[in-house]
């Protein structure tokens, strides 16, 4: 098993930063509770209002895939969808 490093940046589109953050926020308690995450810090850019990068570490490539596929991220999926443009970057350490 190898740690797995997310990070996800989410620029909302215009007149939508506010209904983003919100969705962030919701997903932080429920995501950080799982088995399988060690972090989940969301960021806010200094220098570019409405970006925001998410840090995540988890356990292993398979607790991330079990994070995809419970309710809260489906439903942050689901109430996100056209808001933002996304980049989602997976990581292992270099060795």
């Amino acid at each position: 098993m190898q740690e797995l490093t997310v990070i996800a940046i989410l620029t909302a589109k215009p007149g939508q930063q506010a209904v983003l953050k919100a969705a962030l926020e919701r997903i932080v308690p429920p995501t950080r509770a799982e088995a399988g995450c060690i972090r989940y810090d969301p960021h806010h850019d200094l220098e570019q209002p409405g970006r925001y990068v998410i840090v995540e570490a988890w356990r292993d490539a398979e607790a991330h895939a079990l994070h995809l596929a419970t309710p809260h991220f489906l439903e942050l999926v689901k109430s996100i969808d056209g808001l933002a443009e996304i980049q989602v970057l997976k990581l292992n350490p270099m060795q």
